[in-house]
């Protein structure tokens, strides 16, 4: 049924049923031929498949075959001839007992396309049967009195064959008071009747011995024979009657034993004990004798068997009433059996076709035809399977039904069906049957392979061993079998720059990823790819996932010493007033490290000084301060050894050497002072060296505080103009120093460096902040990106 159709399911049903009953008559016609009974086994009915104008070559591709509603199969069909065979010999008396004609329905079932063909044999009689009497004695008691002319009925022979070759005529012996007629009960059956041809004389004869001869019309004729002793009874004028001469009778056929089926009535109008009747069956068969019985006093027939409406309709019991003088009646009670819904319909397959493909509509799943033995309302059916299946009911002819798939199916959705086939009659209470089928639902490969994740992100620590397990990527593929068995292969980045077959492989059974050499964190911190999972079908479905894979950095890289540099030339002295109060800063260690997080966390500690106790180092920031005044004590020339140490695991540390020198007051910052020898307050003579020395010095500051104003202005100009072309991507000059997030400078924050004169000694005197914000350089573009320590003047 369409899921969209909101008629209800019996009522489609019920018209569906009358709109097939109707074509159905149609297609009813069928092909008739005719064998005779006993015909030997192997003999050739006809030539069906010319008659019904198949091809004898495409029988066998097309499956022909017989189907019938019974489990006996007569006939064979020969596929490569087109031959209907008989298999074994036909009793037709078996078969079909006394109906005439004798016809066996069948029908071959073609396929590819479905065809029914209806065939009819008709199976013909042989005299293979004689006229039989079932008593072989027969008495009869006539009264002496009886008039010539007096016609006596007598039990009648029984000859299974039909037609010319059943019983046709009696006859009896010669004898001087008898000749017998022969008689036909209305349905067909002939009986004897005895006539009278002399009056009968008790004193002179009281017993006539006749032979009574049944022959039938066959070629040559059989007969059957039975003694008759006739016995002449003394007077008795009056013989029963009968109140009519048929009585009709009907009775359920599921009726329990012992029902009243009928009475009759016989009046005698003699007197005393001639007048005593009784009754009793006159000839009538075994099976009748066991199915009912005659009380022979109330004439009340009841039933004491089982009926079988569907075995037999109609009973005719022949009834005979007797006085005690020998004088008797007949009638006949025509009994008929009713019918009752007893019988459940019957579905017999013809064919299962399972397991079907998902993608195949209009595929015939299964062949059947349904039965019910009951007649009339009881014997109609309705077939129906359950609603919302994929699946329909289509009539053919003689009750058959073929059960088709409507629509494209999907395993993957359900991979088998349970069908109930129900076939229920129209009786009250109606009777159903119902038979269960499976189908199964075989794979396509219409299913993509599916990644449980849409990317993958995974993470390897730098200095790795080759060949490291890093992670895995799944996809999973609904259909089964070969269809859902899936491969995995690396796809090379679109810009073909990065040999990803040199840092990554992949295990093509379960999707491993492995990491083919040792990563490094400063070289690359970020890169990715794309993973195609194909599964085995035929054509290939394929599906992709982009994986990640981050780099974990380790603590690799000692700190670098950015001021003052180590760099083995003339140290850098820092100078310091001696009228300096404690906490004075003296200069700041800046320092870097290569690695990221904890790894580039640093701290300071001073290693040695030539006076502990006169400097301190602040351990977050590296700043060198004074710890308490200065006194003439303290030697001009300070030498301290500051470590720098990072936060990794190991810690790695490198230490940085300082050279301070304690001046009475700052000369100019960019020229270098040579040591002096210390001058005595008594000394008058060199009092006027000091006073142009003093001057000297005071105009070479002036001058130099002019000079770094305008190369000061000059530079600010030019960084602005650089960070106004400064994004997300740019890249520093390769003379720049990445410290963001790193070593002792905050974030987002260039440092300009500026030396004293003779930059070659590599002394800084001071740190200034050259651009207040820098945008945050993360990982991006998958490559290692640093944002830069720049030195203004030009030193690497």
């Amino acid at each position: 049924m369409r899921a969209k159709d909101k008629t209800p399911g019996w009522m489609r049903q019920v018209v569906f049923l009358i709109i097939y009953l109707n074509i159905s008559e149609l297609w009813s016609e069928s092909v008739r031929y005719s064998v005779l009974e006993e015909s030997e086994s192997g003999f050739v009915v006809a030539n069906v498949a010319k008659d019904l104008g198949l091809i004898i070559g495409n029988l066998s591709v097309r499956e022909a075959r017989i189907i019938s509603k019974s489990d006996e199969h007569y006939f064979h069909f020969n596929l490569k001839s087109g031959d209907l065979i008989l298999k074994e010999k036909l009793d037709r008396e078996f078969l079909c007992e006394q109906k005439d004609p004798c016809v066996v329905n069948f029908q071959i079932l073609v396929e590819n396309p479905l065809e029914f063909f209806g065939l009819e044999i008709t199976v013909g009689d042989i005299n293979d049967h004689s006229p039989v009497f079932l008593d072989k004695e027969i008495i009869l008691n006539i009264p002496e009195n009886s008039p010539v002319g007096t016609e006596i009925q007598m039990q009648s022979a029984q000859d299974l064959d039909v037609g010319t070759n059943s019983l046709q005529e009696y006859t009896i012996s010669p004898n001087s008071h008898f000749h017998i007629k022969t008689r036909s009960h209305s349905d067909g059956r002939k009986y004897p009747e005895l006539v009278l041809d002399k009056t009968l004389d008790r004193e002179k004869q009281a017993e006539i011995q006749l032979t009574i001869t049944a022959t039938d019309g066959g070629s040559p004729p059989r007969s059957g024979t039975a003694e008759v002793h006739v016995l002449v009874v003394d007077i008795n004028d009056n013989a029963p009657v009968f109140t009519q001469p048929r009585y009709e009778a009907q009775i359920l056929e599921n009726s329990r034993a012992g029902s009243l089926v009928s009475t009759v009535t016989a009046n005698d109008f003699d007197a005393g004990i001639n007048g005593e009747i009784s009754y009793k069956f006159f000839h009538v068969s075994d099976h009748i004798q066991k199915t009912f019985e005659i009380n022979p006093i109330s004439g009340e027939i009841r039933l004491i068997g089982e009926l079988d409406f569907e075995t037999r309709q109609s009973y005719m019991i022949d009834i005979q009433a007797s006085d005690v003088g020998g004088l008797s009646a007949k009638c006949t009670v025509h009994v008929q059996v009713m019918d009752v819904n007893d019988n459940r319909p019957e579905i017999t397959m013809s064919s299962i076709n399972s397991p079907i493909p998902e993608n195949s509509p209009e595929t015939v799943v299964a062949v059947f035809s349904i039965s019910d033995r009951d007649s009339g309302d009881n014997g109609k059916m309705i077939c129906s399977i359950q609603d919302h299946l994929p699946f329909i009911l289509k009539p053919t002819v003689e009750n058959f039904f073929t059960l088709v798939a409507h629509r494209t199916l999907d395993r993957e959705s359900q991979s088998e069906y349970n069908v109930t086939i129900t076939v229920s009659d129209l009786g009250s209470p109606s009777l159903k049957t119902e038979q269960n089928i499976t189908v199964l639902i075989s794979d396509v490969n219409d299913n993509h392979p599916i990644f449980n994740q849409t990317s993958y992100t995974l993470y390897v620590r730098e200095n790795n061993s080759p060949a490291l397990y890093i992670g895995s990527v799944r996809a999973v593929d609904r259909d089964s079998g070969q269809n859902a068995r899936v491969s995995y292969s690396l796809l090379s980045p679109e810009d073909g720059d990065f040999p990803l077959s040199t840092y990554i492989s992949i295990n093509s059974d379960n999707g491993n990823l492995y990491a083919l050499r040792s990563m490094d964190y400063e070289a690359i911190r970020k890169f990715h790819f794309a993973v195609r999972a194909v599964d085995s079908g035929s054509p290939a479905l394929s599906n992709q996932t982009v994986v990640w894979v981050v780099v974990l950095d380790d603590n690799d890289n000692s700190p670098f010493v950015l001021y003052p540099l180590q760099n083995g030339t003339s140290p850098c002295n820092d100078l310091v007033p001696r009228w300096a109060e404690a906490g004075y800063l003296v200069t700041k260690v800046v320092a870097v490290d290569s690695d990221s997080a904890q790894n580039s966390w640093l701290s300071f500690q001073l290693l040695k000084a030539t006076d502990p106790g006169l400097f301190s180092v602040w351990p977050h920031n590296g700043e060198v301060r004074t710890t308490r005044l200065i006194t003439d004590r303290d030697a001009i020339k300070q030498s301290l050894v500051v470590l720098v140490k990072d936060h990794g695991e190991p810690p790695l540390s490198t230490a940085a050497t300082l050279h301070v020198l304690l001046v009475d007051g700052f000369s100019d910052p960019y020229i270098r002072i040579p040591e002096m020898p210390r001058i005595g307050e008594q000394e008058d003579s060199l009092t006027m060296y000091l006073v142009i020395a003093l001057a000297s010095v005071s105009f070479l500051f002036l001058f130099s505080v002019i000079v770094f104003i305008v190369v000061k202005l000059w530079s600010r100009r030019r960084d602005t103009t650089e960070a106004s072309n400064l994004g997300p991507e740019c890249h520093f000059p390769g003379h720049l120093v990445d410290i963001n997030s790193t070593g002792t400078l905050s974030h987002n924050y260039r440092y300009e460096v500026c030396l004293t004169t003779g930059s070659g000694n590599s002394e800084f005197q001071f740190l200034k902040p050259v651009i207040p914000s820098l945008p945050d350089q993360g990982v991006g573009n998958h490559r290692d990106e640093k944002p830069p320590f720049r030195n203004s003047l030009g030193f690497n």
